[in-house]
């Protein structure tokens, strides 16, 4: 750099070199592809080097240099030094991160989940054998590479080191395997209590973090056993064929790359799921997407058509594997970049080509929540969206909606039971579909065109028949999931009619029906088990001596319907919203977070001026 420096007429390209610089990748960090992780220059190295050389001819040549002279001469037995000291380099950084979820996340809510606040399963099952896994790596693996990389010009070898411990890494299934489970019950929880919310945000927010989720840290076991793999075949690459390693280092790859089988179809779920955080990231941390059974598909810039005038607004679309985000870009500083206005479920949804003469590449989408008209920066582009939007089923495997999620055919809306109605899956579009409505089998490509059983639905969308008209559905034949995004209250409650037993349900107060209080078996069924108008009801918070914690009773005549929150704090929320509506008057949505409010709190309703469809 120092020669470079010297070099005539230096500085005569510098306010080249700042223009250069404003490109967000200078900023952050340059790092050439095809040389080691050591091969980075920082952006300061960079800004000092371009600030006096001529941009066109002398950087090139300066790089080609440094890199030869000081990388591409290097011996083989320094590249493999190099190599087993990234190992170590890198497994000190995992240590760190297992310590972080084992000493740290773990530990404090067990503690709070000892005082009662939440159960100590939950925790367990969360983390699964992630103590073991943290024992393992800091009191066995990292010694040991510490030792060796401490006598490496005695003992330049790795392999036995591995072979002797890379059979414990098969304990690494068991933590793949919990792994959707975990964040189920990671996002379910941060839900349903306050506290356990409060304790994993607090960590979040230190600076052992990085400012990065709890979720981003437990991605980390998923990948290191893969990166174990990668390591140790570059490793290889550079091992002599006769090296006294050789034989170790093989067999430890074996060894490690059938670990790795166990975490290659989670690893594939891992990126989905940082996708996924990304996105309930830029929308600001309050839509429910994080899910291990949602799938990202596509994203990108859009235009939106105005159904009164000629003007065209931007918008952002994000398509799942379930549903189609519709988003309005927002201008903040460090916030989140958009706020959703609507969700429409790929159940149902049809996408069409259009034609306009004042705007090109024009489709519409139509779905059950809301119809769209959008302008695709190109024909390329809209082609993109037509394809991906409307191919998807039976190309990819759907999102199965899990059985305790529903308590009867989502096709047919019989309750399941034992015997002579039980449930069944729809391959194609992951509904749980009783023995009827799953009559039908029809080849799915993402399965190798195997013939799957399929709902009627499916059937005639991927055969191309007609499907058979369908009765006229009741009032209670809402689904609890046609509420998602419009409803002023939602959650679980303890109910009893009169002097009947107590059931768990999923209680329901639309925002369009904010007078009527639905309630479903489960938040995925499709009709409610009944509905109670609010409209003259007195709502009564003194318990009585039977009445279980939190509860409360809606009284009209003999009518006595009687409820139980999850919590004090719930129960609150509910009388807030409930006595307001038995007057008659509309309550809005409660503003805090958590179960037992608006399951999508931060959606707002078009406009009915330009934004109308």
């Amino acid at each position: 750099i120092q020669q470079m420096l010297r070099a005539p007429g230096a500085r005569a390209q510098e306010p080249m070199v700042q223009m250069l610089f404003t490109d967000y990748k200078y900023k952050q960090k340059a790092v050439f592809t095809g040389f080691p992780s050591s091969v980075q220059l920082t952006c300061q190295t960079i800004r000092n080097v371009c600030a006096c050389t001529y941009i066109s001819d002398v950087w090139p040549q300066w790089m080609h240099r440094v890199i030869n002279h000081r990388y591409m001469n290097e011996t083989n037995e320094q590249k493999l030094f190099k190599i087993a000291n990234e190992l170590l380099k890198t497994e000190k950084a995992y240590v760190a991160r297992l310590h972080l979820l084992d000493q740290v996340f773990s530990a404090k809510l067990m503690e709070e989940a000892g005082k009662g606040t939440f159960p100590v399963e939950v925790v367990k099952n969360i983390f699964s054998n992630i103590s073991s896994v943290h024992t393992f790596h800091s009191q066995f693996l990292l010694p040991d590479l510490e030792r060796r990389m401490g006598e490496w010009e005695s003992t330049p070898r790795i392999g036995d080191i591995l072979l002797k411990l890379t059979p414990f890494l098969k304990m690494y299934a068991e933590y793949v395997k919990n792994f959707d489970q975990a964040m189920e019950l990671l996002k379910q929880w941060s839900d349903r209590s306050p506290q356990f919310k409060s304790i994993i945000q607090e960590i979040q927010c230190q600076e052992v973090c990085g400012s990065l989720t709890l979720q981003h840290h437990m991605l980390e076991p998923v990948q290191r056993v893969p990166r174990y793999e990668m390591l140790l075949k570059d490793y290889l690459k550079k091992l002599p064929p006769d090296h006294l390693d050789r034989r170790d280092a093989e067999k430890s790859l074996e060894i490690i790359a059938t670990a790795a089988t166990h975490s290659n179809s989670a690893i594939r779920k891992s990126d989905n799921l940082k996708k996924l955080l990304e996105i309930y990231e830029m929308l600001g941390e309050e839509e429910d997407i994080v899910n291990a059974s949602n799938e990202f598909i596509k994203e990108g810039h859009i235009l939106k058509l105005a159904a009164r005038n000629t003007s065209a607004m931007e918008r952002y679309l994000f398509l799942l594997n379930n549903m189609l985000l519709y988003c309005v870009p927002k201008f903040s500083l460090g916030g989140p970049k958009y706020t959703l206005r609507t969700r429409i479920g790929m159940d149902g949804m049809k996408v069409l080509e259009t034609s306009n003469e004042d705007y090109p590449h024009t489709f519409q989408v139509s779905g059950k929540e809301r119809m769209l008209e959008l302008q695709a920066s190109s024909e390329q582009d809209k082609a993109g969206w037509i394809k991906v939007s409307v191919t998807e089923l039976g190309k990819r495997a759907p999102r199965w909606i899990r059985d305790n999620e529903v308590t009867m055919c989502m096709k047919c809306k019989e309750s399941f039971n034992a015997l002579t109605r039980r449930r069944h899956h729809c391959r194609a579009c992951g509904y749980v579909v009783c023995w009827k409505c799953s009559d039908n089998k029809v080849a799915l490509q993402y399965d190798n065109n195997k013939v799957n059983k399929v709902c009627r639905d499916c059937f005639s969308i991927l055969t191309g028949e007609e499907p058979a008209e369908g009765k006229k559905k009741g009032i209670l034949e809402i689904g609890a999931g046609q509420f998602t995004g419009s409803s002023i209250m939602c959650g679980f409650l303890q109910y009893s009619e009169k002097t009947k037993p107590w059931q768990k349900v999923w209680g329901v107060l639309p925002e369009k029906e904010c007078l009527v209080l639905y309630l479903y078996g489960a938040p995925q069924d499709v009709k409610a088990q009944c509905t109670i108008p609010l409209l003259g009801y007195c709502v009564e918070d003194s318990p009585r001596p039977t009445d279980p914690p939190a509860s409360f009773r809606l009284s009209q005549s003999k009518s006595v319907h009687s409820f139980a929150a999850e919590s004090e704090e719930l129960k609150q929320r509910w009388l807030r919203v409930m006595r307001l509506a038995v007057t008659g008057e509309m309550p809005e949505r409660p503003s805090s977070d958590g179960n037992g409010t608006s399951m999508d709190d931060s959606i707002t309703q078009e406009s009915t001026g330009n934004e109308s469809s």
